[in-house]
């Protein structure tokens, strides 16, 4: 997707056609609206007040995640007053903001210089933060074409569980280079410090965006060289979406057929406001190979990222579900439908367990940030 013979698929370049340019003029905190509230002296001291008294601290930030993982232990450290966009240099195509900003306030801002997160994360409500999105590390549906929210992550700065501020990795690409530990906090889910600032890097928006569907018992004509940017896939029907140049589009839905429909099934799948989501059962979130067979398990599905992911509604028993993922090559987590304990994620082997408990007794050796909401064991 990134030699030089796609970049006209994907609308970033081409030539005898005109493209949304990428703006030259450098960003002002006047686009930000947002203030900071909250100064790292004060978390700092509360951090170390814990540390005293060893008593966890549950972290919160626009509190749209909460359902997702285990649930938080300990007081309330609630950082979504640190806000606030840094630095935006549209033509370097990378953003630093302080955790606490509301994520809809930084894809604003992209638009605005035709620009957009790669990953296209998902808010679930409009409080979603940017801290929040690299701590859950979950991406849209655009992740298998745009990459995922570790691979945009150049940088952070964050406070250790010694109340210590440490910087990782960069603000800008060259700089990011041996061991990437700040890439280690996206989908940490705050066990591993409090995230103060993110740098990430952006991506021009596609010029021409169109929605196909196809009907039970039509086929989709698919080719190395179309510029598929979202693939669906639920009740009998498949969703397509091109996203490229308008020529490339249009030359690809004369190619591949379907009937064009509402884009807004993209948004309504990302923030879980389909009607496929509408249940009170477990929620099962499973991770495959694209090519992995069917699940053949009992249940509704609902399928992305052209197979690699799939959305299982269904009662079984976690060991009964869990085994059949593991053997097609995946793994899967209990997403939603559950009491904040158990096995919400997959159970890690031995040594990969006790990897993870060295990382965290190295940044938080006295266990304060947000204890057991990844495994019991961290």
């Amino acid at each position: 997707m990134k030699t030089e013979g796609n970049a006209d698929v994907f609308g970033y370049r081409h030539s005898g056609e005109s493209r949304n340019p990428v703006p030259s003029t450098t960003w002002t905190p006047a686009f930000a609206g947002v203030t900071n509230t909250l100064e790292v002296t004060e978390l700092i001291e509360r951090i170390k007040q814990a540390i005293t008294n060893r008593t966890p601290l549950c972290i919160r930030g626009g509190g749209s995640k909460t359902f997702y993982g285990r649930a938080g232990v300990g007081e309330t450290l609630n950082v979504s007053g640190h806000r606030g966009i840094i630095a935006y240099e549209p033509t370097e195509l990378v953003i630093t903001a302080r955790a606490g900003t509301p994520l809809a306030e930084i894809e604003a801002v992209l638009a605005a210089n035709q620009q957009m997160l790669p990953f296209e994360p998902p808010h679930f409500t409009e409080t979603s933060t940017l801290g929040g999105m690299v701590a859950a590390g979950l991406s849209g549906p655009r992740r298998p074409w745009g990459g995922s929210v570790r691979d945009a992550v150049l940088g952070v700065k964050l406070l250790n569980g010694r109340g210590e501020v440490l910087r990782l990795g960069g603000q800008v690409m060259k700089n990011v280079a041996g061991y990437d530990v700040s890439r280690l906090m996206v989908g940490a889910l705050g066990t591993l410090g409090v995230l103060l600032e993110v740098s990430l890097k952006v991506l021009p928006r596609p010029a021409s965006e169109r929605t196909l569907l196809f009907q039970p018992g039509e086929a989709a004509i698919r080719a190395a060289q179309l510029p598929i940017s979202a693939s669906l896939e639920v009740d009998g029907k498949r969703y397509l979406r091109l996203s490229a140049s308008a020529r490339c589009v249009e030359q690809a839905i004369a190619q591949m057929g379907g009937d064009q429909t509402d884009a807004s099934i993209w948004a309504a799948v990302r923030d879980q406001t389909h009607p496929f989501f509408a249940t009170d059962l477990p929620l099962w979130r499973i991770s495959l190979p694209a090519a992995a067979p069917a699940l053949n398990l009992p249940g509704s599905e609902l399928i992305e990222w052209n197979g690699a992911l799939r959305w299982l509604i269904s009662d079984l028993p976690g060991k009964t579900l869990r085994q059949r993922v593991v053997t097609l090559g995946g793994h899967a987590t209990l997403f939603k439908g559950h009491d904040g304990g158990g096995k919400v994620f997959q159970p890690l082997p031995p040594a990969m367990l006790a990897l993870h408990q060295r990382v965290k007794l190295a940044l938080d050796p006295q266990r304060i940030f947000n204890p057991g909401r990844l495994y019991p064991e961290l």
